[in-house]
């Protein structure tokens, strides 16, 4: 049986059992589970391009707060407008007339009882209270039913999907990393949530609301830290590995995670990342300085200014690889980095089989003196 035969056949087959599941009436409580798994179906179908992307959700409530050390609590009061405008996202949008809600808490408790659909919150914060040392993380708890959270204008995360393809996601704890670049440590930031709720109650709801720190990185000196948004395209072209290089038509995704959860869930095979820096510290001629890459779904070619540095791939296909779980440390050359000018980094990944992407870990530049505190510290 061919391919598409067997795609028809099970697809069938599914179909007819989601027709048969049994279904409870409107007026119970909302069937999310159920629903999940029918736009699963269709989105297997008909392809990625129909539905909306579901992220991945990488952890449940009681798993989110793992070695995270609260920096900031964020529950209280904050700015609430009915409606939907992509322009409320901008930190310099003025929202002074905008209604004062407490989060997390049900909107409909707060005098928006029956209102089912887009709503935005807005809070501003100080960046002072943050450090750039550290790797943050914004967690905004349960939301329902879907969620866009932006910072200073800039999307971090999302959950579930809006309509027309709607996908709740409220029983998944929202836990965003937020790159150091996005972040004025200086004074005032704009985090924007964007809300949709299809049936019930909604809005931002419950969990320990805050920015946290991963206390697993308290012990490792990053002289560099390169986590947060990098350059991605999943067209191959060995020329994307040369120092320059036109990046106007790629997308920007998050690192580290999988590029799943950023619109690549049908990606299997090749994506490339670039990210352009200045370094942060300043060389010592006498040190050996690592490229320290987390851990990478499968495979990787690792390129510094031009130049080659590394590259893990065991040569196993899917289920037997394990490359994954390897930690990437690549030695740099001397004198290949650059005081006082930019120096590019280019990462060929190649994905065997389901997630794909630099996934996990700390994304950095460390001295060699530093290893084993980011090989403990990945690992734990």
């Amino acid at each position: 049986m061919s391919l598409i035969s067997r795609k028809y056949f099970y697809g069938m087959l599914i179909i007819t059992s989601v027709i048969l599941l049994p279904h409870q009436s409107l007026a119970q409580e909302k069937e999310k589970d159920n629903e999940t798994f029918i736009d699963w179906v269709w989105n297997w179908w008909y392809g990625d391009d129909v539905i909306e992307e579901e992220p991945f959700y990488q952890s449940n409530h009681s798993t989110a707060y793992d070695n995270l050390r609260l920096q900031m609590p964020i529950a209280g009061l904050w700015k609430f407008n009915i409606g939907d405008n992509l322009n409320w996202k901008n930190p310099d949008y003025p929202d002074k007339n905008w209604q004062t809600i407490k989060v997390p808490e049900d909107w409909e408790n707060q005098g928006f009882n029956g209102y089912d659909g887009f709503a935005w919150y807005r809070l501003h914060f100080d960046g002072s209270k943050l450090r750039k040392r550290d790797v943050n993380y914004l967690i905004l708890g349960f939301i329902d039913d879907v969620d866009e959270t932006y910072v200073n204008g800039q999307l971090v995360g999302k959950s579930g999907a809006f309509p027309p393809r709607f996908r709740t996601a409220y029983n998944a704890t929202r836990k965003y990393m937020i790159p150091n670049e996005l972040i004025n440590f200086n004074g005032d930031n704009v985090i924007a949530v964007r809300v949709y709720d299809d049936y019930k109650n909604g809005g931002i709801c419950g969990g320990d609301m805050g920015f946290y720190a991963a206390v697993d990185f308290d012990n490792v000196n990053l002289l560099q830290n390169l986590a947060g948004l990098w350059y991605f395209n999943d067209y191959n072209s060995r020329s994307f590995s040369k120092e320059t290089v036109d990046e106007s038509g790629w997308d920007k995704i998050l690192v580290p995670d999988y590029w799943d959860n950023h619109g690549y869930r049908a990606l299997d095979g090749v994506g490339w990342y670039r990210k352009s820096f200045e370094l942060d510290f300043q060389i010592n001629p006498n040190e050996t300085y690592y490229m320290v890459l987390g851990k990478i779904d499968d495979f990787d070619e690792t390129w510094l200014n031009g130049e080659k540095i590394g590259e893990t791939n065991d040569q196993r296909p899917f289920g037997a690889s394990e490359s994954y779980k390897r930690i990437r440390l690549y030695k740099i050359p001397k004198g290949l980095l650059k005081e006082g000018g930019m120096n590019s980094l280019a990462i060929k990944v190649i994905d065997i089989g389901r997630e794909g992407g630099i996934y996990e870990g700390l994304i950095g530049i460390v001295e060699a003196s530093g290893l084993t505190a980011v090989v403990k510290a990945v690992n734990r």
